[in-house]
């Protein structure tokens, strides 16, 4: 629904949506007087009352090119009925005023002037209570969260054929109609992803460290691995020299070069990777006893606090009459369902005890969501809660099928309507010579 600045208290408009704003203008809507309006005027008057209902969301022009003057309408017949009665009963009275039945209930045609716009993918998702509005119903699938037959679908205008099947993301869904949290809840969220965020921070920080260490490992590896391959080289020029020049040298040389041979054997055969392995294995040890230390002596954030008082809330739901024996094996139960002692708790509590477990397994605590958890219907939806006869609605997958388009029947149109006959009447008139 548009923000209630723009829809003054004088001339209330009736939306569709859930919004207690828009109960509040339907309860106190009275029909506009007529007597001393021409008749253009009364359609005028019928066609904005109507119009700021039905696909308010829509251009006038847009609407009026849906517009159709030809009124779905079906004759409901017994077939039990025509195969017993031939009417024989009723041209046996005609003319002397025998046979005389309760009329039929009359259908209203002009109901179904509206009828094209039940066709709208946007409407049809506020229809099987998928969205609180229009509105949101065209924003979820502008931002790509509805699917049509399977595919996605950005078109809120998209025109539903008989048999299409639409469904929407459930997670959607539950945004737009629970109910809304309160200012402790989305405290108890913004303190839950502050500490996500500072425990994300820190992981990062300890992993750029171990990449660190680990590539001035592999610097030092690298460095090691280069002055023994210069060793080595080392070692072969002196084989050559003594091999190639062993008559011209003298004894002193020769003598020089093979103590130098001999250092260089002797520092190639010893091994320092066992030094380097055992400083690696203490570093991390120290490491390792450091982090288990801070963690012990780490206080706890104010979400996890309290964590345990909104279970306790959860598990005063469940009943009034708990004990505070029932609280505190609820309170160990969330914690450690097999720490559980139901010894002392009576048969009554233990049935509340796994109602509430249930529960919480089914619908738990969650703060990162951005509804009320456990999860609750929107407030004031009840008062709009019904689903037409030709939607045919999945509500735990959040999907539904557009059956067939809507039609008037003796008694009753299937176009979901605040307004009678006297505002739908003028505004299909209206449209008529418009046409």
């Amino acid at each position: 629904m548009r923000n209630r600045a723009t829809t003054p208290l004088s001339k209330a408009k009736i939306r569709q949506s859930w919004s207690k704003y828009n109960l509040y203008n339907l309860h106190r809507y009275r029909q506009p007087p007529t007597a001393t309006r021409t008749f253009f005027q009364q359609k005028w008057a019928a066609k904005s009352i109507s119009r700021a209902y039905h696909g308010e969301q829509i251009r006038e022009s847009q609407w009026t090119r849906m517009f159709s003057r030809r009124l779905r309408s079906v004759v409901p017949m017994n077939p039990r009925t025509l195969a017993q009665d031939d009417g024989s009963a009723i041209s046996a009275g005609r003319g002397s005023g025998l046979g005389k039945s309760r009329p039929a209930p009359r259908t209203p045609y002009t109901q179904m002037t509206f009828a094209p716009m039940e066709r709208r993918l946007d409407v049809a998702i506020f229809r099987a209570l998928l969205a609180s509005s229009t509105r949101q119903a065209r924003q979820f699938v502008v931002h790509g969260a509805v699917t049509v037959n399977g595919k996605k679908m950005r078109v809120p205008g998209y025109l539903l054929n008989p048999g299409d099947l639409f469904q929407v993301e459930p997670e959607r869904v539950m945004f737009a109609t629970g109910a809304p949290k309160n200012k402790a809840e989305r405290r108890e969220g913004r303190l839950a992803k502050k500490a996500s965020a500072e425990q994300k921070a820190g992981d990062e920080t300890s992993e750029t460290s171990k990449e660190e260490t680990k590539s001035e490992e592999l610097t030092e590896k690298e460095e090691g691995e280069k002055a023994k391959e210069s060793l080595k080289d080392l070692l072969t020029k002196a084989k050559t020299i003594m091999s190639r020049e062993k008559t011209v040298l003298p004894a002193k040389r020769k003598q020089e070069l093979r103590s130098f041979q001999k250092s260089v054997r002797s520092v190639l055969s010893k091994s320092a990777t066992s030094t380097i392995l055992t400083d690696s294995l203490e570093t991390q040890f120290s490491e390792l006893l450091g982090r288990l230390k801070a963690k012990v002596t780490a206080p706890k954030t104010k979400g996890e606090q309290k964590r345990p008082a909104s279970n306790q809330e959860s598990s005063e739901t469940s009943g009034n009459a708990a004990s505070d024996q029932l609280r505190e094996a609820f309170d160990k139960a969330t914690e450690d369902p097999e720490s559980v002692d139901t010894s002392q708790l009576s048969q009554e509590e233990v049935g509340i005890l796994k109602q509430a477990l249930a529960q919480m397994r089914d619908n738990p605590i969650d703060s990162s969501k951005p509804y009320a958890t456990p999860w609750r219907p929107r407030d004031y939806m009840n008062a709009f809660a019904f689903v037409p006869r030709y939607l045919e609605v999945h509500h735990k997958i959040c999907a539904a099928v557009y059956l067939r388009h809507p039609v008037a029947r003796p008694g009753f149109s299937e176009v979901p309507s605040p307004f009678g006959d006297s505002i739908q009447t003028p505004a299909f008139a209206w449209y008529l010579r418009r046409r």
